[in-house]
């Protein structure tokens, strides 16, 4: 904690020294009162002093302890009754998102379906879930039916189907499949805000997941369903945690420890570093200013006969692509050179595994810093969307004629916001990737000598993501 504190009040420090500069941030340009170079500089301090701070004062590991926290029982009955009120409100925000996209105008200002899927699930269920833990796993329509459909067969007498044991070699590689086909039609798809479409997949989806748990019981929803992986994730951050019919407090970010390395852990993490990367990337000018990359790509497939639109697309496509294999190559670098300090006594893909968890604070921090204000501007506007679902003019909550403020954040309090998620996580992931290391390598030498490649993996990152945000 002393460590945490001594590194947010160094980041307090340089963001106190105002100076006007043009940038470009997620909602358009922006003036930000802090020239970049100082960003820059106070990233790289942070996390150097952080990684000395870490060497002399975190001898031992400490992450997997302070997340058993303390804790108290949830009587049954409040909890079963909390869990089928969740439950239905999932089904029930679920079921009017597909019938609001299939049937509802196709204004997507006017329709729920695109606010709920990329503001309300994709950006408000992980931010939510740094703060209370894993609420997906309550409200998830897919495992509320699971769970009806389970007490339908109890209660007619009969035996379920014993569930078809899940392919170990499978692991998570089919939820980051699902991310990044996601992060796909958020980012690339020409018409990706279209409610019909967005409707569609949503039933589509929803479909699969009932299906693959019929066949593979509730393991498939923790392996196969994305963005479950990815909310669970997210709730490993959180100083509240659900387990076993308790309800506890912990110190943030210490569910890390607890979050054990599994086969496609690593590429669950990297399809969400990568995507919110070229996010960040495809609004800037580095990509689509005359003689950048954008451009160039799409004159390339214009050459190869495809019009415009297919151009466009398969740029786009091609851009995502590139930012998920720049991101795993940097961290396969990093890898590499921890592998070598230890005397190569594990491999690649073992030590992939055991350090993706520590990865996770980046994740959350790359989705804050590029879309805060994306969930506090659209997010308030589900206060009439979801009383007008359709945008047929009906107003089913009395809500329908709430409005957004748009002066609700300013400009310069989005900024901070941003720098400060972006560099807290990665310091985070740096005390993270610091536990796992002298958790697995022997002497304390060995384990700071490794982490020094972290350290450039981690200000590579920070260099990366606050040029984007510039």
């Amino acid at each position: 904690m002393l460590l945490l504190g001594l590194s947010t009040a160094m980041v307090a420090g340089v963001l106190a020294s105002p100076e006007p500069a043009s940038a470009h941030g997620l909602s358009g340009g922006r003036q930000i009162p802090i020239p970049e170079w100082l960003f820059g500089w106070a990233a790289a301090i942070v996390l150097v002093v952080s990684f000395v701070g870490l060497s002399v004062l975190w001898p031992r590991p400490r992450l997997e302890a302070m997340a058993r926290g303390r804790s108290v029982a949830v009587p049954a009955a409040l909890r079963r009754t909390g869990r089928v009120l969740l439950g239905v409100l999932g089904v029930l925000l679920y079921g009017t998102t597909v019938w609001a996209g299939l049937t509802g105008t196709q204004d997507a200002r006017t329709n729920l379906a695109p606010t709920m899927v990329f503001v309300a699930l994709w950006v408000g269920i992980p931010v939510l879930s740094v703060f209370v833990g894993n609420v997906w796993r309550a409200i998830s329509p897919w495992r509320a039916i699971a769970d009806l459909a389970r007490w339908l067969v109890r209660r007619t007498g009969a035996s379920a189907p014993r569930p078809i044991a899940w392919p170990v070699r499978l692991g998570m590689w089919p939820a980051a499949g699902v991310l990044l086909a996601f992060g796909w039609l958020e980012l690339v798809a020409a018409d990706r805000d279209d409610p019909s479409l967005i409707g569609l997949v949503a039933l589509v989806y929803g479909v699969t997941m009932l299906v693959g748990t019929g066949v593979f019981g509730t393991t498939f929803l923790d392996r196969a369903d994305g963005f479950g992986r990815y909310f669970h994730i997210a709730s490993t951050l959180a100083p509240v945690f659900w387990r076993d019919g308790r309800v506890g407090l912990r110190v943030p970010g210490s569910g890390l420890g607890e979050l054990r390395p599994a086969r496609g852990l690593p590429a669950v993490v990297l399809v969400l570093i990568g995507t919110t990367t070229f996010d960040g990337l495809s609004g800037g000018e580095a990509w689509t200013s005359d003689g950048s990359l954008g451009p160039m790509l799409e004159d390339l497939f214009a050459s190869l006969g495809l019009g415009a639109t297919g151009a466009a697309t398969a740029a786009s496509t091609t851009g995502l692509l590139l930012c998920v294999l720049l991101v795993s190559g940097l961290v396969l670098v990093g890898i590499a050179g921890i592998r070598r300090v230890s005397g190569r006594t594990l491999g690649t893909k073992d030590l992939l595994e055991r350090f993706a968890p520590s990865l996770v604070p980046i994740v959350l921090g790359y989705a804050i810093a590029h879309y805060v204000s994306l969930l506090v501007i659209n997010g308030q506007a589900l206060g009439f969307l979801l009383s007008d679902p359709r945008g047929d003019g009906s107003n089913l909550l009395g809500t329908a004629g709430w409005t957004i403020d748009y002066d609700v954040l300013s400009p310069e309090a989005t900024w901070y916001l941003q720098v400060v998620a972006l560099i807290g996580g990665h310091v985070a992931g740096l005390i993270a990737a610091h536990d796992v290391a002298v958790r697995t390598f022997r002497g304390r030498r060995t384990a700071a000598r490794s982490q020094y490649w972290m350290l450039a993996v981690m200000v590579g990152f920070t260099s990366i993501g606050l040029w984007l945000l510039s």
